[in-house]
């Protein structure tokens, strides 16, 4: 049976819908407020167990009610997490999140106890991170630990994903350990030092980043779908026209949904196309791990093609 691995992080979002955002200084009324769990790593997870993979969640909660409420979520979805670790003195992740009208997002993150996942924990469970058939990994977990595991992982022959948000540049060494890089145009900006408004720019800023060693980057461009660039070709895979309510955790969704295609045999491209119909459907109900689709859902999609 094939697994996936994610290492990183596990927050609770505090979620506060608002009819526009506020300028510096201005009070305004918000129009509802959820608690969901949340954190890239606990997204891409949930997402994973959702589409119907079996899933291993690798990362740390603080001894709180924010880590019971996660745990429990876990177990209603199956997620192994005996590779979760509790740690004491340091609350769970949270996530302030504010989505306006349109459903476009705005987030402040308190990382916690995900900033004591470290290299240690790694080593401790890299019998585990060596069981799964591939391994996702963000960046709300100390960018130590993502390099030592990435490094690890690669010299095993693992498949590795990296989602890299939040967005800093970089290494050589860990952009030669992994083996998809996955980001959004404005991550995109800040890992190449380049402009990535148009297919072209973002063409050449990826292109940057294959000549320090990337052997294939996924940049995600939202509504416009996906670019796919390779040493060896480009390619622009469009998006699916949803009515979109909340944005938060699309982009995991998206990760996930490659993932689990690219676990099935799947070409790249192929691969792409199911993580964008997971990434839609994604944005049609509130919360980011609440909204995540199950399989017949994607499957329905890519059906219906549209």
């Amino acid at each position: 049976m094939k697994i996936v691995g994610v290492l990183g992080s596990l927050n609770v979002d505090l979620t506060v819908t608002v009819p526009r955002f506020q300028e510096a200084g201005e009070t305004i009324t918000g129009t509802g407020f959820y608690t969901f769990t949340g954190g890239k790593g606990g997204n891409q997870a949930v997402s994973l167990a959702k589409l119907g993979v079996p899933t291993m969640m690798i990362g740390k909660l603080g001894a709180d009610q924010n880590g019971a409420l996660y745990r429990d979520t876990m177990q209603d979805l199956g997620i192994e997490q005996h590779t979760v670790q509790t740690v004491d003195h340091v609350p769970t992740g949270v996530a302030m999140i504010e989505v306006d009208a349109s459903g476009e997002n705005r987030i402040v993150v308190v990382p916690g106890a995900n900033y004591a996942v470290d290299r240690r924990q790694v080593d401790f469970m890299m019998g585990e991170l060596l069981a799964c058939d591939m391994v996702l990994m963000q960046l709300e977990i100390p960018m130590d630990t993502v390099e030592y595991a990435a490094q690890k992982l690669h010299g095993e022959g693992k498949i590795v994903i990296l989602d890299p948000s939040p967005a800093v540049p970089l290494s050589e060494r860990l952009l030669r350990a992994c083996t998809y890089i996955v980001p959004n145009e404005s991550e995109l900006r800040i890992l190449s030092g380049m402009e990535a408004d148009t297919d072209e720019q973002v063409e050449a800023a990826a292109q940057t980043l294959l000549e320090k060693g990337a052997r294939c980057i996924v940049v995600k461009l939202g509504t416009r779908g996906v670019m796919l660039v390779s040493k060896q070709s480009s390619l622009h895979v469009p998006g699916f026209k949803v009515n979109a309510l909340d944005t938060t955790g699309a982009g995991d969704a998206f990760v996930a949904g490659f993932a689990v295609s690219l676990l099935e045999g799947k070409m790249p491209a192929e691969a792409v196309r199911f993580g964008n119909a997971a990434a839609a459907l994604s944005t049609t109900a509130m919360g980011a791990q609440s909204a995540m689709p199950a399989r017949a859902q994607v499957d329905d999609l890519l059906q219906r093609g549209r």
